[in-house]
């Protein structure tokens, strides 16, 4: 496929009026009459680029809402709903056809008058509501196709139209779990057995699996998950190139685990304004635009404000000026891969109790620009979409997924509880929730503050969901698990309750919702600070959200003390982690040591200790806190004399990371920077398409970061070029009833036009660990007003 001829951006952007201060705010106004607008409505847009939305009725706000996530997220939204409908090949050509082949598998195909009944009673009005706004916006640019952000105008099409049902059949976009471990635990232990096995991935609790009656692991193919990889994944516009692309297993499952998210609330008695104080930050892949948005909707009953996802109505994360409400994921296993036996003459029919059974067969198509439309068959067992035929053995494998479930639209559910009064309407919200399954914690006016898991569960009577498992009717999902029994916690004694994504079932819980969790440092610092602390202010938790400690990296260099070499070099590195306090700052040479070897030497030396050469080449790094607890309580593993061969562990895989820092840093220990290594920089999607020049305007940083993705202030990256991949796009402190005292930042701005001035005007402020306020009163968002849009009901 030739090339896109591309004009640079600088061509393409619309000349626009300047922002105006917010005393000269009435002189910037616009209006707009649009169809489908009840009543007058206004948007106050303040200063960091925040929509205060102003509606005569609920439909009106959602309408606006919709509106303006078209006003300003339009082709961010236009290609999640082209990618996840399965359409890219339409606007895009031949190269994506398998992509949205792959997407439309995974489709909510089900009972639309349930679906829509799971979130609500009134959901179905909502989501038309807020598309109907959407839809409007679009008509608006194809009157004016001077509104179009570039990106339209570079790749030369236009944004389409939507239907409500578009937000709810959109499945693939939600953070999945767990078929990619189900896999990768099935290869390593068909190929390299238990051991291996337990040094890949630890489970918590602590649980023994064993390989389900009849699945034979020898007819799992490598790549059994590709199209599942391609319907999940991101768009990518190096297919121009002519190459699909899909990540491998292991990439899938790393980047799986550096996901997560903190959340903590604190109960007015430990709290420094005698108020609650509710914070979250939400971990999710780095990208510009944000895949969060910001807003406010105020309407006859209702007032709420906070983070949300740009192409769904309502707000995930925020306030209701009585209620406020934070999430981070509950790692509940939610999926599962099912093998057949399939017919040896009719690869259509699997076994199922001992007859065959007919696969159901949609047939859809594609249209193709530049091309003649191609017809796929997508092919469906009674468990789900049919991912991989083995025609040559008799295979085929399917997906089972909660998420593809009535009401699994992810985030949807927020609708239910963001108007909340009260823990007891809030829990019978969360009793309903379904995807992703998240930790909520929860604060009221009133003083209260409570923890509330939630997600859909699936019963599994006869195996623990951790491995692939027969689909011949002996492993059933017996329903779902009553959310009822959902722990929970309401107003404890210590004064705080938090999550980090750690492993948190309370003792002797009965109940099986998962065994793979992150590991529990960044849980254990925001412990660690908050147990210590008298009280807790609005500063501490934003403090706290960016604290850069790593708690790995104080055990690991305590095991350096005492041990000595003649080695000049490594006497010095020894010299310099021994006297750090495990403070990945962005200025830290300790930390930059650190993160070099403990991630691209010591793990893996630890593995390579343990198992063969092949094994320990499939394995990789390992589990990092099974590794941790094998350096710091040696074992027969490392043989007659463990500690001793610890300690030789410990100093050739540190003189191996010196010699690579060396190389990247040069050979100054003093001069070594965390930062100078560690960065972030956030690449438009269609970056791989034009010149330097156009890059430079579409593209955001580099800077330097601090942390990791063991620290609070969570910064994973890439071990290949220590760029950081995810951590808290959306950070935000609230002071529970006295809401304008409260904070939060987007990053890097609110805007996805390259053409706006919110584009990116809070990246530094993000990269800097600040925050912005997050302004509730009409009062106070008057003042800091600097763009006025109003809307009239019209044609």
């Amino acid at each position: 496929m030739k090339k896109l001829a591309l004009m640079t951006l600088a061509s393409l952007l619309l000349v626009s009026t300047p922002i105006l201060n917010a005393g000269e705010a009435a002189q910037n106004s616009k209006q707009y009459k649009v169809s489908g607008l009840e009543k007058p409505a206004e948007i106050l847009v303040d200063r960091w680029g925040i929509p205060h939305i102003y509606a005569g009725s609920k439909d009106d706000a959602f309408f606006v809402q919709g509106f303006n996530a078209a006003r300003d997220r339009l082709w961010q939204i236009d290609l999640w709903r082209m990618r996840g409908l399965g359409k890219l090949s339409e606007v895009m050509g031949p190269e994506y056809v398998e992509q949205d082949k792959a997407t439309r598998l995974f489709l909510y195909r089900g009972d639309m008058e349930k679906e829509w009944k799971s979130y609500g009673p009134n959901a179905k009005e909502i989501v038309n509501s807020f598309v109907s706004g959407i839809n409007a916006y679009v008509e608006m640019t194809n009157k004016n196709p001077d509104l179009l952000p570039p990106e339209f105008k570079m790749l030369g099409y236009k944004p389409s139209k939507w239907e409500p049902e578009d937000v709810v059949k959109i499945r693939s976009h939600g953070l999945t779990r767990n078929v990619n471990s189900e896999v990768a635990r099935a290869l390593t232990l068909r190929d390299h057995g238990a051991e291996a096995e337990k040094l890949r991935q630890g489970l918590q609790p602590k649980w023994e699996t064993s390989v389900p009656k009849g699945l034979d692991l020898n007819v799992i193919p490598e790549d059994v998950l590709k199209t599942y990889a391609l319907a999940t994944q991101g768009v990518s516009f190096d297919k121009y190139s002519g190459k699909l692309q899909t990540e491998n297993l292991t990439d899938r499952i790393h980047d799986a685990s550096s996901l997560g998210s903190n959340n903590w609330v604190i109960a007015p008695k430990k709290s420094k304004t005698g108020r609650p104080i509710l914070a979250n930050d939400p971990h999710r892949t780095l990208a510009v635009p944000s895949l969060r948005y910001m807003a406010h909707l105020s309407a006859p009953g209702m007032n709420v404000i906070g983070g949300g996802e740009p192409v769904l109505p309502g707000i995930s994360i925020g306030h209701n000026g009585t209620a406020a409400f934070g999430l981070t994921i509950f790692a509940i296993d939610q999926e599962d891969l099912y093998v057949y036996e399939t017919n040896p003459n009719n690869p259509s029919q699997y076994k199922y109790n001992g007859g065959w059974e007919n696969m159901n067969q949609v047939s859809e198509t594609i249209a193709v620009k530049g091309k003649s439309d191609e017809k796929k068959d997508l092919e469906f067992t009674r468990h789900g979409p049919v991912i991989y035929k083995d025609e040559k053995n008799n295979r085929a494998f399917a997906l089972r997924a909660a998420w593809l479930e009535p009401g699994m639209a992810p985030y949807l559910g927020s609708l239910a509880y963001m108007g909340a009064e009260n823990w007891n309407d809030f829990s019978k919200a969360m009793n309903n929730w379904g995807s992703p399954s998240e930790n909520q914690v929860f604060a009221d006016t009133k003083g209260n503050i409570g923890w509330k898991p939630g997600g859909l569960t699936p019963v599994r009577n006869n195996w623990d969901g951790l491995l692939p498992v027969p689909g011949d009717g002996s492993y059933e999902w017996d329903g779902f698990l009553n959310q009822e029994n959902m722990p929970s916690e309401f107003n404890p004694k210590k004064g705080w309750l938090g999550s980090a994504n750690q492993m948190n079932l309370p003792a002797n819980y009965k109940y099986k919702l998962g065994f793979e969790w992150s590991a529990p440092y960044r849980y254990q610092r925001i412990e660690e600070v908050l147990n210590k602390m008298k009280k807790v202010g609005i500063e501490d938790s934003l403090r706290l959200q960016t604290d850069y400690s790593s708690i790995p990296g104080r055990k690991i260099t305590a095991l350096l003390d005492g041990i000595k070499t003649k080695d000049k070099k490594l006497k010095e590195g020894l010299k310099l982690l021994q006297k750090w306090d495990g403070n990945l700052s962005a200025d830290s040479a300790a930390g930059a040591l650190f993160e070099v070897w403990y991630q691209n030497h010591l793990r893996k030396a630890v593995v390579q200790q343990i198992l063969p050469k092949d094994a320990a080449d499939d394995i990789g790094s390992g589990d990092p806190v099974v590794i941790l607890n094998i350096l710091e309580k040696p074992d027969k593993r490392f043989g007659t004399a463990p500690k001793k061969v610890r300690d030789q562990i410990l100093l050739s895989s540190l003189k191996n990371a010196i010699a690579q820092v060396e190389g990247l840093l040069g050979s100054r220990m003093k001069d070594w920077k965390w930062g100078d290594l560690h960065h972030v920089y956030l690449e438009h999607q269609l970056s791989p398409l034009v010149d330097e020049k156009t890059r430079k305007i579409l593209n955001v940083g580099p800077v330097p970061r601090g942390g990791s993705g063991d620290t609070v202030g969570a910064t994973s990256y890439s071990r290949s070029n220590f760029r950081q991949t995810s951590g808290a796009t959306y950070r935000m402190v609230l002071d529970v009833g006295k809401w304008d005292n409260s904070i939060a930042v987007n990053s890097p701005g609110q805007s996805g036009d390259p053409e706006s001035k919110h584009y990116d005007d809070l990246f530094k402020k993000w990269a800097n660990d600040e925050a912005i306020p997050l302004l509730y009163s009409r009062e106070k968002i008057e003042q800091a007003t600097e763009e006025r849009i109003i809307l009239l009901p019209g044609q």
